[in-house]
């Protein structure tokens, strides 16, 4: 299958400059980069579109080229952004680089056996920090005119608000980004640029400034950017301010894990043709399963076990499912402690002392103790419809609950129906 026929099936293309760059992308003849600003220690979920983006041009035998922004972060892409990002120090950004190296690292092949499709990583602070002002000016800032700079949406998106404007630091961001790709042009013969759909104004000003500086033809091409059905973008935590992370310090793969067996069916079918390297046939029965039959989630499970196996490992996205299956059976026992607390981290708790419990608890008041009845009588409902359980065994007739139960000695799990949990720590 082409490149072209590939990437259509999965909805991956947005916009491109010449339609000619996919017939060279088949040819697997192309150098093409993406640019990741470190603005944290980590790259997130969102991020990994991108990355994923590369890995399928390697696969076809182009060279990819992972451009870390140790020079524009410290500017900061202000491309559809409310207001103005923090400025980081070079010491933040150096801390940042060293993390979000290690992630590409696992994601790409860097290793001289991938031949001419070796991927490279390079560090546009290399150039942008020792170019002299006047030097920039003259030779870069003359061939973009302010009246094209004025013109790209990411621009106008700002100036056409009242409540806030754009400094002219974040307005030189596009004219970093496009010598960028004039340098990669000309050090690496690199003739392509990928990005978000928030990234095609950078992207246009870099080809044209290949043509003008270099003589050189140059593409662009962008993807679509992902939301779920609720408009946040996909990547966002449930309070949606917080980034789902690829660092497994920042977000472990059970939560990563978790995260994606939660994406809702409308998001589900574009996620596995953008996060995922399954088959059109195995990607076309799972959107066929989510149709049949939602309630078994074998889209969800397929999305988040391909991801976390690509940025964590096989082994990490096993014991992630496992820990995910554990949550719902007497399994749970079986998962060691630092993944028990990280599978119920979510759950209200509460520290109890070993002696409250005596010879055995009424799970009435343990119920309403722990919030999940908001009176006795609502506990008995719920002991009587059979849907109250203690480290996933049901609690049956009028038995007691007693902390030699506890799992590692100290750690019960009360659960109410499907999702209403409770973590007692006993002291």
């Amino acid at each position: 299958m082409s490149f072209r026929d590939d990437w259509a099936f999965r909805g991956l293309v947005h916009q491109y400059t010449d339609e000619v760059i996919f017939d060279q992308l088949d040819a697997g003849s192309v150098t093409a980069y993406i640019g990741f600003d470190p603005t944290a220690r980590s790259l997130h979920l969102g991020n990994l579109l991108q990355i994923c983006s590369l890995r399928r041009l390697q696969l076809a035998g182009n060279r990819p080229i992972a451009l870390a922004g140790g020079g524009t972060g410290l500017i900061g892409d202000p491309s559809f952004k409310d207001v103005e990002r923090p400025l980081l120090t070079v010491e933040q950004l150096n801390d940042n680089l060293e993390g979000i190296r290690g992630q590409l690292e696992g994601l790409l092949d860097f290793s001289a056996s991938a031949g001419a499709s070796r991927a490279l990583l390079l560090n546009n602070a290399d150039w942008l920090r020792t170019i002299s002002l006047t030097e920039f000016l003259r030779d870069v800032g003359k061939h973009v005119t302010v009246n094209q700079m004025f013109a790209k949406d990411s621009v106008k998106s700002r100036l056409d608000r009242d409540d806030v404007g754009m400094s002219f630091t974040e307005f030189s961001y596009m004219l970093l980004q496009g010598y960028d790709f004039v340098r990669l042009n000309r050090d690496h013969q690199c003739t392509l640029q990928l990005g978000g759909s928030d990234q095609w104004g950078n992207i246009t000003v870099g080809t044209e400034l290949v043509r003008k500086m270099n003589g050189s033809q140059a593409y662009g091409l962008t993807t679509p950017l992902l939301l779920r059905a609720d408009g946040r973008k996909f990547g966002k935590s449930e309070g949606g301010n917080e980034n789902v992370w690829l660092d497994a310090s920042m977000t472990s793969p059970f939560v990563l894990y978790q995260y994606l067996l939660n994406v809702d069916d409308a998001s589900t079918p574009a996620s596995l043709r953008f996060f995922t390297f399954l088959s059109h046939e195995e990607i076309v029965a799972l959107d066929e399963a989510t149709q049949s039959k939602p309630q078994d989630r074998l889209a969800q499970r397929a999305l988040a076990r391909e991801i976390v196996a690509l940025v964590h490992g096989s082994d990490a996205a096993g014991k992630a499912e496992r820990a995910s299956e554990a949550l719902f059976s007497e399994s749970i026992g079986d998962l060691d402690e630092a993944t028990l607390l990280e599978s119920v981290r979510d759950a209200p708790s509460s520290n109890w002392a070993r002696s409250e419990f005596g010879v055995g608890l009424d799970p009435v008041e343990l119920l309403v103790r722990t919030g999940l009845a908001k009176s006795k009588g609502e506990a008995r409902r719920f002991l009587e419809q059979g849907g109250v359980y203690v480290n996933n065994r049901r609690v049956e007739g009028e038995e007691l609950v007693d902390a030699t139960r506890a799992l590692h000695g100290k750690y019960l799990v009360i659960r109410r129906g499907r999702h209403e949990l409770h973590l007692v720590v006993l002291s």
